[in-house]
């Protein structure tokens, strides 16, 4: 990528889990595919996961707002972090959802703008910001 040209996306725009299941509780999903009720595993659970939120929706939404976290996706930029170094400002940073803190990003200047981050989903940045963070993290 030139480098001039910012990647607005990240690259994947989901995070892969593991789960176990039962061998019955995979025999019915696996049967449900088969009936033609879901295309394949992953769409079942992606179903059910989404309609457990639903359910729970109002208690999410408060939450959220008690612990004051941004939800979605929040993206912090060199110049962000250069801009509240030169502001003698230390961020706390509370996301639900993709926090990502960008390439150009020293572990430096992590360390002296950020004093805690708090991410409830994922966080993408380099290894070296993550390990630099890794004391300010929870």
């Amino acid at each position: 990528m030139p480098s001039n040209v910012q990647e607005l996306r990240p690259k994947a725009d989901s995070e892969k889990i593991t789960i176990n299941l039962g061998f019955v509780d995979l025999g019915q999903i696996d049967l449900l595919v088969q009936e033609g009720f879901y295309s394949n595993r992953t769409d079942f659970i992606r179903t059910a996961i989404r309609n457990q939120l639903d359910r729970h929706n109002d208690n999410v939404r408060n939450s959220v707002a008690r612990h004051q976290l941004d939800l979605g996706l929040r993206h912090f930029t060199r110049q962000d972090l250069e801009t509240a170094r030169a502001a003698g400002e230390v961020l706390h940073i509370q996301v639900l959802g993709l926090a990502t803190i960008a390439p150009d990003v020293t572990p430096e200047l992590a360390r002296q703008t950020i004093g805690s981050l708090h991410v409830l989903g994922a966080l993408h940045a380099s290894a070296a910001v993550k390990e630099a963070l890794r004391d300010r993290m929870r």
